[in-house]
Parts: structure tokens; C-alpha cells; sequence
């Protein structure tokens, strides 16, 4: 077994810090957490990505289109300040808004 460390294994290829470093950076990780720093510029889009149960805190207010795996999407809006507790899930986010989204996630290991 190697001690190094390394991105959480069940999130596989489809690990947002992987496959889309521009947009999510890890801010601190330990045994139980994994705390990433989402930052959106105005209409910018990810790429497909999972994440395992988190806890959201939105720095600005913004409006994204979530299109998940099945080909399906839809409309999600928050206020800046606002919370938001999300199970897991495998989706690919667009900013809608004119202006910059900035959110904190908190990842359950």
C-alpha cells in the first residue's frame, strides 16, 4: 500500500480537481474532508465530473445548468450566503450569469 496521497478513489477518472483543475482547487483535505474552492468566470462550462456527498456554501449569487450523464439538465439558483446540503452525483455545470460564480464544497470521505 502507498502512503501517498492521493485523489479520492471513488470518484475515479471523474474527480473535478482532474479533469477540470481550472475551476476546482483543493483548499484542504484530510481523512474525513475534502474542502475545494469552485470558481466559475461569467458562462464558463465543465466538463462531466462526480462528486460524493457535500455541503455547499455559495460566496456569490448565480444561476448554472446542471446536464447530467442521461442527457437530462436543469436550472439551479442560489443567493450569496446561502447553504445547501447534496448527495452524490455525476453532472456537468454551466454558469448562466454574466458574472463570476464562486462556491465552497465539502466533501464527505
Amino acid at each position: 500500500m502507498s502512503s501517498a496521497s492521493a485523489p479520492t478513489p471513488r470518484l475515479g477518472s471523474a474527480d473535478p480537481v482532474r479533469v477540470d483543475p481550472k475551476h476546482y482547487n483543493i483548499e484542504l483535505e484530510n481523512e474525513r474532508v475534502r474542502v475545494l474552492r469552485v470558481k466559475y468566470g461569467a458562462h464558463e462550462k465543465s466538463v462531466m465530473h462526480s462528486h460524493p456527498a457535500c455541503f455547499a456554501i455559495f460566496l456569490t449569487a448565480s444561476r448554472a445548468r446542471f446536464t447530467f450523464p442521461d442527457g437530462k439538465s436543469e436550472e439551479r439558483s442560489w443567493n450569496a450566503g446561502d447553504t445547501l446540503s447534496m448527495p452524490t452525483e455525476t453532472h456537468l455545470p454551466e454558469n448562466l450569469d454574466d458574472k463570476p460564480l464562486e462556491v465552497v464544497l465539502i466533501e464527505f470521505k
